[in-house]
């Protein structure tokens, strides 16, 4: 049913878990059958699987799935792929070539190519030196260090390949789907780049071999007969001639074909294994006949064997004295009585062996470190030598010199990287019969031996090698000789021979393996600009990264020291090893469920230490390499997490994510914020249309310019209907959520709810947003628009429940009007001001909120005023020294003025404005009705407003009838234009009662008695008359029916008040505020009695009228800004 899953992947990393975006990896397990659904339904027919034939598009029957599983192949596009492409391509087949199944074994697939790429071109050039400079322990102890650090990197190794299928990528792929993409791509190009400078060291060594030790004739610059700088200079350009040549041939025979270099490989390491036998050979021979490698000293200083023919200063020949070579190397002439160099003539030349044998006792000579400056004579230790101290060194060319400044950690740094190469098994997971058995028995076994080949070489080389050959590095006291090759049984030849085609098959792997390293990493896609590297040749070959590796491969070329380059791929191999320990660390004490390893002799103690040591060993090999490195893979970890990685793999780095946040939401259970902590956590509910779009996206604009980035930002809204049958409208609206939220660069979670009704949902979205201590305590909706729309009725009631219920959460709320009129993210104010109206103390709500836009580039040009309103018994002056005072403790900038409300009379445009809210929302109530009932009522309604004028103005009805008719009616359209006009008569006179207090009182103030009812002389009085109040008061009193009349037609008193406030108020911010970019005041209360809704919003709508950006803020209840550090 589903063995058609066992299609390869393309080159490293291949299309289904890499290259196309599909963030899961390629699956034999549900939904990934391929079978038609007649085929489907025969499975089930006969096999007692009726119950099930719901179930059969997703779950696969047990037999098809173990089927699949059982034949299940994950194989990379490699080079046996490669070859067979290329094989193909010799002529048209009519059917695709089935791949074969993988045999590689434990010794074919693992072993031999680990021992391959470990052993390599610093155990033949400086394994010797190494010992030399280091001394047996030093050197032992470097060995031991770097051995245990690769045998800690391969168990835990061992343990992520066992832990599932590892298809492709090898070390890169463990990485990145144990750490994550951003980790991975890091990790990824760091290894990448170590294996690219590893082809260039490899490339130094082989040419340092034939230009030293093979053809020195074949040198384009010549170096014979120069000294000091220029011979070095010429050596270095040399390689650089030499390597660019054969970076050139090597890049070519990979892009012809890699099926030669798989062809070579058991040549090359056939030289490798020959080798290595030829110099223990060599050992044993050394205990029953050393060789003769003389080694000529002059006093304790060794000499260079093109110095001399004979070690010695005169000779005895024909019974004459005649001097040497030597002598007219030191001398001015070839006479006896020539004048010669002082230290030459005060001391005696004697000749040692070079290779004195493994019974000699050399050992004890070479315990010890011999660390030398660059310039320095190689001295035999223990022979005297007579020379002045002060006196310069002269005929420096006839001595062996030291050519680099020696210390321990340079030759931590210069041996690193003959311990890399172990990843090589796990980098062939797809050509393995067994991974999950090759991989740890193969890695393992090939780390034991090398690491007890380099023990024992270390040991062997202080035991048989003279202390001075074992420090010339390039054996010119041993005739030029390669002093490994010294060692070896029979010649020399073996090893330099041996040595010189292992480091160019090493070479050859490197160039092979880094270009499809890259086009894995390229595949994956988690770095985009290297995505061009993803593409090669029609079979898969990576061509454009091969280009890429020749081109870094260069610059290590171009440094042309094997010294320099060493160091610099040992930073990246032991970044690449950190990771891998850390990976294998992570998973261990996080326990994930996925994580079950089949080898088990591991633990997060052993990877911790690997770690460690590898994090040591680079600050020890080179801290400013190290930190290079590290800048590298954190430059990369940041692009990856800017361009915003899309993969989920699963890594370990989402198990610390959640770990973290259970830790972080326990503590934050602990209590409130400090106040100094506090900053806005915005629930931002949002309403969508039918298609499940957004209707205010300016909405999240404002969420990103208060927020920054910083913080709790919950977008939510709700979906009307049932979770069944509206689960997929939900889900779409989720989306448009996450979409606005990215393209405002809003960074939080979005949130739908569904619910019977868009109130209840957005009641449940206040109540449940959140997790625990990360909870909004601010709640951002948008103004209700067209609210007296009849059809927009409910919007409103909705918006008024919200204020209840943010105060009763005590939630901080902000109300942005006029919305659209809001500046987008990418506009830019530059100037004008941001003005707060401070009428009540909210927390400090309305002073943090200016500050935050402010940090926004939107905002950061406009300047900040502050006004606070001052009533008549209130110094004025003080209030503003007092103001400026707390603005400078709080560390705010912004411009201060004070306004002066006095107390005035309640105008009678306040009172008619009163009386038509009061009879709208009478209207209003009216809607459910039918119509002829809707008339009836609007009628009585306007009969009564007109018999309670008439009654009030019996004098003027006769003499001014008709101005009566045009000026006392109250004249209400039809419900449906919902609007009331009253015409303002002009004889009306609003007269204000002495005792009467007129102060704008606040939303929470009480209301008067039931209906309205006023008490003389405790509330304002109100009439219709030109006539003194006195008297209007005894009209009353005198007539209780024009008493009740009159009651009936004056509106509510505390309502009354509040328009006054509302219009007062508006009056002032509009003459202040009406150029502001941002006007922020704050909101009221809603009214306790639900019928009082309409004329809430009323008021709110009259406060902030004539203004064009307006945002309401009502305060949470405790105090969000601080005068303290």
């Amino acid at each position: 049913m589903l063995n058609n899953m066992t299609d390869c992947e393309e080159g490293e990393g291949g299309p289904n878990s890499q290259g196309d975006g599909n963030p899961k990896e390629s699956s034999p397990f549900i939904n990934s059958s391929t079978a038609s659904d007649a085929e489907k339904s025969q499975q089930y027919d006969g096999k007692h699987m009726a119950l099930f034939e719901e179930e059969m598009d997703t779950s696969p029957m047990v037999s098809s799935l173990l089927s699949s599983l059982a034949n299940y192949s994950n194989l990379p596009q490699g080079s046996k792929e490669h070859e067979e492409a290329e094989n193909n391509e010799e002529g048209a087949r009519p059917s695709k070539k089935p791949v074969k199944a993988p045999q590689l074994g434990t010794l074919m697939g693992v072993y031999l190519p680990c021992i391959q790429n470990i052993f390599g071109v610093i155990l033949f050039l400086r394994m010797t030196w190494m010992v030399g400079i280091g001394g047996v322990l030093g050197s032992f102890i470097i060995v031991f260090m770097c051995c245990s650090t690769t045998m800690l990197t391969a168990i835990s190794m061992s343990a992520i390949a066992t832990n599932g299928v590892v298809p492709a990528g090898g070390s890169y792929y463990m990485i990145s789907r144990s750490l994550g993409p951003e980790f991975g791509g890091a990790v990824g190009i760091c290894f990448y780049l170590g294996t690219t400078f590893a082809g260039a060291m490899y490339i130094l060594g082989s040419i340092e071999l034939l230009l030293m030790y093979i053809a020195p004739a074949a040198a384009i610059f010549k170096f014979e007969g120069l000294e000091g700088p220029e011979a070095e200079a010429a050596l270095l350009n040399n390689m650089r001639v030499y390597g660019t040549v054969v970076l050139f041939l090597m890049a070519t025979l990979v892009f012809v074909g890699v099926k030669y270099v798989n062809k070579l490989a058991l040549v090359f390491l056939a030289c490798v294994i020959l080798s290595i036998i030829a110099v223990y050979a060599g050992v044993i021979k050394t205990a029953m006949e050393p060789p003769v490698f003389p080694v000529c000293i002059l006093g304790n200083r060794t000499l260079a064997s093109k110095g001399y023919d004979v070690c010695a200063k005169v000779i005895e020949k024909d019974n004459g004295t005649v001097t040497t070579k030597m002598w007219r190397a030191f001398c001015d002439s070839e006479f006896l009585n020539a004048t010669c160099d002082e230290y030459f003539v005060n001391n005696n030349v004697s000749e040692i062996p070079g290779i004195p044998g493994v019974t000699s006792g050399i050992l004890a000579e070479n315990l010890f470190g011999y660390y030398l400056e660059k310039g320095d004579i190689l001295e035999k230790r223990g022979y005297a030598s007579v020379a002045d101290p002060e006196a310069p060194i002269t005929k420096a060319k006839s001595y062996v010199l030291a050519d680099i400044t020696s210390f321990f950690t340079l030759l931590v740094g210069i041996y690193f990287p003959s311990v890399t190469g172990i990843m090589a098994g796990s980098n062939r997971s797809g050509d393995l019969r067994d991974a999950q058995r090759s991989i740890p028995i193969g890695t393992i076994a090939a780390i034991t031996t090398t690491s007890t080949v380099y023990m024992s070489a270390v040991v062997l080389f202080g035991a048989c090698i003279e202390g001075v050959v074992l420090r010339d590095k390039f054996g010119e006291g041993v005739n030029g000789n390669l002093v490994i090759g010294t060692l070896a049984w029979p010649s020399p030849w073996v090893i330099v021979i041996g040595s010189f085609f292992s480091t160019c098959g090493a070479g050859l792997q490197s160039l092979t393996g880094a270009p499809r390293l890259l086009q894995a990493i390229s595949r994956d896609g988690i770095i985009p600009f290297l995505r061009v590297f993803g593409h090669g040749k029609a079979n898969g070959e990576p061509t454009w990264a091969l280009v890429l590796t020749a081109c870094i491969c260069e610059i290590g070329i171009i440094i042309a020291s094997l010294d320099a380059v060493a160091p610099i791929l040992s930073m990246f191999f032991l970044m690449c090893y950190m990771f891998v320990n850390l990976a294998c660390a992570l998973q261990t004490l996080l326990r994930t469920p996925n994580w079950r390893p089949r080898f088990k002799f591991y633990h997060w103690a052993l990877s911790f230490l690997g770690m460690s040591l590898c994090l040591s060993l680079m600050f020890i090999c080179s801290w400013y390499y190290a930190i290079v490195a590290m800048g590298i893979a954190g430059c990369i970890y940041k692009y990856i997490e800017f361009c915003g990685a899309e993969k989920e793999w699963g890594d370990g780095i989402r198990g610390i994510s959640l770990s973290a946040a259970r830790f972080a939401l326990m503590r934050l259970e602990e209590g409130p914020p400090h106040t100094k902590n506090w900053r806005p956590q915005i629930l931002v509910l949002v309403s969508v249309d039918g298609e499940q779009n957004v209707e205010q996206p300016r909405l999240l604009s404002l969420t990103n310019q208060l927020k920054a980035g910083k913080g709790l930002t919950i977008v939510g809204t709700s979906v009307v209907g049932t979770f069944l049958n509206n689960y997929a409208d939900a889900q779409k609206a989720d989306q448009s959520l996450r979409k606005l939220m990215e393209t405002e660069k809003v960074k939080g979670f979005s949130q739908v709810v569904i619910s019977s009704n868009l109130r209840d949902g957005t009641s449940h979205l206040i109540q449940v947003g959140g997790l625990g201590g990360l909870k909004h305590n601010s709640v951002l909706v948008c103004w209700p628009r067209n609210w007296k729309q009849p059809e927009d009725n409910q919007r409103f009631r909705n918006f008024v429940e919200v204020v209840r219920e943010t105060t009763a959460a005590s939630l901080a709320l902000l109300v942005p009007k006029n919305i659209a009129a809001y500046p987008s993210n990418g506009e830019r104010f530059t100037e004008g001001h941001i003005d707060v109206w401070w009428i009540v103390h909210d927390g400090g709500m309305l002073m943090l909120l200016p500050f935050l836009l402010r940090q926004h580039k939107v905002w950061r040009k406009c300047k900040m005023r502050i006004f606070t309103v001052a009533q008549m018994d209130d110094n004025s002056i003080q209030m503003k020294k007092d103001l400026i005072t707390f603005l400078y403790h709080l560390r705010i900038d912004a411009v201060v003025e004070v306004v002066e409300m006095h107390d005035s009379d309640i105008s009678a445009y306040t009172y008619e404005k009163t009386l038509v809210m009061e009879e709208r929302s009478q209207i209003l109530k009216q809607m459910h009705l039918t119509k002829n009932e809707k008339e009836r009522e609007i009628q009585s309604i306007t009969d009564s407003s007109r018999g309670s004028i008439r009654r009030k103005n019996p004098s003027n009805l006769r003499s001014q009838r008709s101005t009566e008719e045009g000026a006392g009616a109250i004249i209400v359209e039809k419900p449906e234009e919902e609007s009331v006009a009253v015409s303002r008569p002009k004889q009306v006179q609003l007269i204000h009662n002495k005792n009467a207090s007129t102060t704008p009182t606040s939303p929470t103030s009480p209301t008067t008695p039931a209906g309205g009812a006023l008490s003389p002389g405790s509330e304002t009085q109100m009439t219709w008359t030109d006539e003194p109040a006195d008297k209007g008061k005894n009209q009353a009193a005198a007539n209780p029916e024009n008493v009740k009349d009159l009651f009936s037609m004056k509106p509510n008193q505390s309502n009354v008040r509040r328009m006054h406030t509302a219009l007062r108020l508006n009056e002032v911010i509009t003459k202040k505020s009406k150029e502001a970019k941002l006007v922020l005041l704050n909101m009221p209360g809603a009214p306790k009695n639900r019928g009082g809704d309409e004329n809430y919003m009323e008021f709110l709508e009259v406060l902030t009228e004539g203004l064009n950006r307006v945002l309401l803020v009502r305060g949470g209840g405790r105090e969000v800004i601080t005068i303290y550090s």
